[in-house]
């Protein structure tokens, strides 16, 4: 007879511990980057609101505030009422319907609002199903523009070290080639050109500094390998500001400022992977705009739906766009199964309505005034190389990597829901997180470190 016994510790409810799935998933399922005989994962009973309620692979409970946004999507909360209605309207009309000579009323909605929000500069929307196929459709497109402007040679990327745009073939070849996953597919990824990784800057009363001289020679190093490679690029593509997967570096938009300039004047395309940054997290509604900028070519996701639902978007310029219309082809060259899905549609309309409502700009600040506050007591830590903020993003370096499945039990057994990797202990929590969640946060991820690496 399976046990009922419970066991109640910090951050835990104390509830019977009999329905954990980690035995059922064992070996049947893969997880992110894991093996089949990988650590056992946590069993999810509810969300609501900021917080999870877990189960460990032991039978613990926990009912903790989520650190992580379900991977930086989640920003208005679980189970949020204006997207639950928003789904359940649009299910009462159809779920549903294919995309190619048809139309509806969330996929015009949707795209009339994204490109106002872009600022009417990039007036042209492809819908894909994630943020890594929105890449692939960048990367096509740019190519596609090339070849209808007279440059057919031009195929290739200028991309940064440090980077992650997703782990599509096409994607893969614009991430990191040594922290990334190229040695793994040598026949399938493509060769790029990359750039060292932008110099780093630091928030400092609401201004990126950074030191002039390195970013200087960045650029300088950069415009040496754009007029270099120039008759085989197609564009540059970039995480503006904030590399996200790669690391959680922060950099220069003196660097984002010169790589538009360089772009306009090489004939590239300025791709703006703005998939984890976009809509709010930086501190701005797109990370761009710290460098007082835009791209030709925009890849959003993640954020986009509330975290509700797969869904992610790329516009582009009208420049581009009309290069595309009168080429040969005439039409991008790509169309999923599910584009402009109606359900994703419908609550991605409706998360962009709730962003507006819910003054973004001021949930954004708490949050990043809140990390600051609650990661400052991680710098006296002896196994921490550095903290860093910015909009709703924190970040604990540390000098090793981390030994993620003890600092993510730590951190349960602090009250909060981390998932670290290489090196670093971060949070993105939801916007809609209290004062006293930010702290609590910052407490857990402290606690956990200090728990576990000292």
């Amino acid at each position: 007879m399976r046990s009922t016994a419970t066991l109640t510790i910090p951050g835990g409810t104390g509830m019977p511990s009999s329905t954990s799935l980690a035995p059922r998933d064992a070996g049947l399922l893969w997880h992110p980057y894991a093996p089949l005989d990988g650590p056992a994962p946590y069993t999810v009973h509810g969300a609501s609101g900021v917080r999870l309620e877990l189960e460990g692979p032991d039978g613990a409970r926990y009912d903790v505030v989520d650190a992580m946004s379900s991977w930086w999507a989640m920003v208005h909360g679980y189970r949020n009422p204006v997207l639950d209605e928003a789904l359940r309207e649009q299910i009462g009309r159809f779920s549903h319907v294919m995309f190619g000579g048809l139309t509806h009323e969330p996929a015009v909605r949707l795209a009339e609002k994204l490109v106002e929000l872009a600022g009417g500069t990039l007036p042209h929307v492809f819908f894909a199903d994630s943020g890594s196929v929105s890449v692939e459709v960048a990367l096509k497109l740019a190519v596609q523009y090339q070849a209808a402007v007279g440059r057919p040679r031009r195929q290739r990327f200028l991309a940064l070290r440090g980077g992650y745009h997703g782990d599509t073939i096409g994607a893969m070849g614009v991430c990191d080639p040594v922290d990334g996953m190229h040695s793994a597919f040598p026949g399938l990824v493509a060769e790029h050109e990359f750039l060292p990784r932008p110099p780093a800057a630091t928030l400092v009363d609401g201004v990126l500094v950074s030191d002039d001289a390195e970013v200087a020679a960045w650029i300088e190093a950069m415009e040496a390998a754009a007029s270099r490679h120039e008759g085989s690029l197609a564009g540059i593509i970039v995480e503006p500001v904030l590399q996200g997967a790669g690391g959680m570096h922060i950099y220069a938009p003196d660097c984002l400022r010169a790589l538009r300039r360089v772009a306009s004047e090489h004939g590239l395309l300025l791709i703006g992977d703005e998939i984890a940054t976009g809509f709010g997290r930086t501190g701005r509604l797109f990370a761009t705009e710290w460098a007082g900028m835009r791209p030709d070519i925009l890849c959003v996701g993640k954020a986009l739906t509330g975290g509700y639902l797969s869904l992610a978007a790329m516009l582009c310029s009208a420049e581009v766009a009309s290069a595309i219309t009168t080429s040969e082809f005439r039409a991008l060259l790509h169309g999923p199964t599910f584009m402009a899905n109606p359900l994703a549609c419908a609550v991605a309309a409706a998360s962009l309505d709730l962003l507006a409502a819910a003054d973004w700009q001021g949930q954004v600040a708490r949050v990043e005034r809140g990390l600051a506050a609650a990661l400052a007591p991680a710098s006296s830590l002896s196994s921490v190389r550095d903290v860093r903020v910015l909009g709703a993003t924190g970040v604990v370096q540390l000098e090793r990597a981390v030994d993620v499945v003890a600092v993510t039990r730590a951190g349960l057994e602090h009250g909060v829901w981390l998932r670290p990797f290489r090196d670093l202990v971060y949070a993105m929590p939801p916007y809609v997180s209290s004062g006293s969640d930010i702290a609590a946060i910052g407490a857990g991820m402290v606690a956990a470190i200090a728990a576990v690496h000292g």
